[in-house]
């Protein structure tokens, strides 16, 4: 089971260029550009030890792994220390995986800071494969990137095992008896007690607050007076919550695909449900075939799946109808993966559920191996600690109509995932939503697509009213797929450019169509 909030296209293809962080063990491998050898100048953080404050990041060339060589070019991997515990500064530290690759231009700007979203994708993994979208910011920034708390290199948390993993798969993420349902629940337990084990005293200090915190003092150690920020998807979460912590830091800040800062539990599911159906009626659109009637046909799919998982090529393994609807999921991140769906769903309707499963092993980070990746792991780590709603299973109940109307093929799913996701968590949760309000903070430009289906548009709208008056600033692009950014809008790519590098901050409400 994995909430459908990550920004999956980017992050799963990107897998296949993962590397690793460390230090290299030759001077020739060094790469510092002669900012990592003298203290930082910039303010420091409030509260943070000297020790902490006044460290150096040793760059070295990216190691590579078992499963990925290291990145080509002139990547440089480092480790900076943090508060494990941000209210006890003084305490025990933690590592955190950060990856650099220097301006290429002498007008540099300063340090732009990346996250891909999740929570719990990996920035150390990602940036390099991004670097081509953002080659434009490249000349007059440092692009920058890390493994917040929690994630891949930075002490990332592994709740079960592989065996763990592909057994959970039989497990019906929308029960129809009892017994599915005590098994749902029970899984869901199990998993936040592997958790628990893998994670120790990490468990209650991963959260968006403590990642936040670090970004601050990544700011200062990088020498950067101000936060130049890129976020996307949680990303965006994350840039808020920064935003709101502090709003003085606040440089030149994109928030791109945004989640809703206004949505609890509930809210957020039924956002998701109805912009993975508004995404599955364009998808069926541009197919030729009516939505409604669309929808009707790959939910009858699904229940036959229910009652008779289909055979695949993949030995041992069947379609079920969970497996099948995460699939399904996967291709709505981008347009470019509309044919390879169509392709699947054609495949299932004849008996054969391989290409959908090949779809949901990417999604799930699921190698031809058995191994999986950990994304969503530490999503669900750091999720549950954030957010302090815990549906129960009849509360859930009671509302399934409701998402079963906003959506027929994902309304089910989601509606059980708010009873699941967080069920019987070892850890409390913080908050009931984000604090993003931040007064006084220079423009912050938030990019909404209105074909986005895991972070729907309305949740741009929201971002920038809760970031306050003559903060955030709505740029708007009638597309699709889950992002704004470098998915073929030059007037979206250009407005951004122009904020990044100079400063240009767009007229509230431009629209690029």
């Amino acid at each position: 089971m994995a909430r459908l909030v990550r920004w999956t296209a980017l992050t799963a293809a990107a897998a296949l260029l993962t590397a690793g962080c460390g230090g290299g063990s030759s001077d020739e491998d060094k790469d510092d550009g002669g900012r990592s050898s003298a203290a930082p100048s910039a303010a420091a953080p409030s509260g943070v030890p000297e020790e902490l404050a006044s460290q150096t990041l040793d760059w070295a060339r990216c190691k590579g792994t078992a499963d990925a060589p290291a990145p080509d070019g002139d990547w440089r991997c480092a480790t900076l220390k943090a508060p494990l515990d941000w209210s006890d500064p003084d305490g025990e530290t933690i590592d955190l995986a950060l990856i650099r690759s220097r301006a290429s231009g002498d007008d540099r700007i300063g340090s732009l800071l990346f996250n891909f979203g999740g929570p719990g994708g990996s920035g150390v993994s990602t940036m390099p494969s991004y670097a081509d979208t953002v080659s434009s910011l490249h000349e007059r920034y440092d692009l920058v990137s890390w493994d917040p708390r929690g994630v891949a290199a930075s002490e990332g948390v592994r709740c079960r095992t592989d065996e763990a993993s592909e057994a959970a798969e039989s497990v019906d993420s929308t029960p129809d008896t009892p017994a599915e349902e005590q098994a749902y629940l029970k899984d869901a337990a199990d998993f936040g007690k592997g958790c628990q084990k893998a994670a120790g005293k990490l468990m209650e200090h991963v959260s968006t607050t403590d990642t936040a915190r670090d970004m601050d003092l990544m700011r200062h150690v990088l020498g950067d007076e101000k936060m130049h920020y890129f976020g996307i998807s949680y990303g965006t979460e994350l840039g808020g919550v920064y935003a709101h912590l502090f709003p003085q830091h606040v440089g030149r800040v994109i928030l791109d695909a945004v989640v809703d800062p206004g949505a609890d539990t509930m809210g957020h599911a039924e956002n998701q449900a109805r912009g993975f159906q508004r995404a599955l009626d364009d998808y069926l659109k541009s197919t030729g075939q009516e939505p409604a009637e669309g929808s009707r046909k790959i939910a009858d799919l699904l229940e036959r799946l229910d009652a008779e998982p289909l055979p695949t090529s993949s030995p041992g393994r069947k379609l079920t109808q969970t497996l099948a609807l995460t699939g399904i999921v996967l291709p709505l991140y981008s347009e470019s993966g509309w044919p390879s769906l169509t392709s699947a769903l054609e495949a299932a309707e004849e008996g054969d559920g391989s290409e959908l499963l090949a779809l949901t092993d990417g999604y799930n980070e699921r190698d031809p191996s058995g191994r999986y990746g950990t994304t969503t792991h530490s999503q669900r780590v750091i999720s549950c600690l954030d957010d302090k709603q815990r549906p129960t299973a009849e509360e859930t109940k009671k509302l399934l109509p409701r998402f079963e109307k906003v959506s027929p093929v994902f309304g089910a799913f989601l509606g059980w995932d708010t009873a699941g996701w967080c069920h019987d968590w070892p850890v409390a949760g913080q908050h009931e939503t984000p604090e993003v309000s931040a007064p006084g903070a220079a423009p912050i430009l938030v990019v909404g697509n209105t074909g986005d289906p895991a972070t729907p548009y309305e949740g741009a709208r929201r971002m920038a009213d809760e970031l306050g008056k003559d903060v955030g600033v709505v740029l708007t692009w009638k597309g699709e797929g889950h992002g704004a950014y470098g998915s073929g809008s030059d007037c979206v790519d250009s407005a951004v450019d122009a904020y990044l590098l100079k400063g240009t901050v767009p007229k509230d409400g431009k629209v690029c169509s």
